[in-house]
């Protein structure tokens, strides 16, 4: 049972390190949205005969449009797509445990997939939580600030703080580390909010600077000005 895969360079490596842990094939492969780094290794695990699971938007957008890649999107080939979709939740039984895939709507795409290991206490959260830096919410792929936040309070609900959380990108992350993400993202939205309401342009909040308090969230793919703009975008609905 794997979550994600990566970019195609790393496939190889990938697969190494899983025959250091077992003998045995990767059987299912759940993929937790659509961008390529997360999903980039689709093809050659379909190849080797996993079953691809994923919500129903992220095929259809890989049928769509194809995998984003950084140089552009590439049509996705047939290996790669999943073969297994569902709309709201499946559960996976094995090895006396349970993993329990379910939905967010409309948060960083619109094809998000939550993987809760029940009996162990564990979470991974795709690329819902960015730990302790800005997040990348894809506006253009479905994705949308409200429901960004809405996901991580539904995360929050269901957790406590023996909870292991595995996010997209960053270290291991606790409850308190979601919960300093959704204050970040709510404190962010109503001050954008405010300035948007007030009439203020978007030149007039990127000098304003609304995160100023959270420089250090600030890394070279989601740096301070880009979290705003897509703070704004939000805020105008755009």
């Amino acid at each position: 049972f794997l979550i994600d895969d990566g970019l195609p360079p790393l496939t190889d490596e990938l697969m190494a390190a899983i025959a250091e842990i077992t003998d045995d094939d990767v059987d299912f492969l759940v993929n937790t949205h659509v961008h390529g780094d997360h999903i980039g290794g689709n093809e050659a695990f379909g190849k080797a005969d996993a079953t691809i699971v994923a919500h129903d938007n992220l095929r259809r957008r890989l049928v769509d449009q194809g995998v984003r890649m950084p140089d552009g999107n590439q049509p996705a080939p047939e290996d790669a797509l999943p073969v297994v979709t569902f709309s709201d939740a499946v559960t996976f039984h094995l090895n006396d445990r349970s993993a329990y895939v379910f939905h967010v709507a409309a948060a960083h795409t619109d094809g998000d997939a939550v993987i809760h290991f029940r009996e162990d206490d564990v979470v991974h959260t795709g690329d819902v939580l960015f730990n302790r830096i800005f997040p990348f919410i894809d506006l253009d792929s479905g994705g949308t600030v409200d429901g960004f936040i809405a996901a991580q309070q539904e995360l929050l609900a269901m957790i406590d703080d023996d909870t292991r959380i595995i996010p997209g990108h960053g270290p291991m992350a606790s409850k308190a580390d979601l919960q300093a993400s959704i204050d970040m993202l709510e404190d962010g939205r109503g001050k954008i909010q405010a300035l948007v309401a007030a009439g203020k342009s978007d030149d007039e909040i990127l000098e304003a600077n609304p995160l100023a308090d959270y420089e250090s969230w600030s890394w070279q793919f989601i740096t301070t000005e880009r979290m705003i703009r897509t703070l704004i975008r939000g805020a105008r609905g755009k």
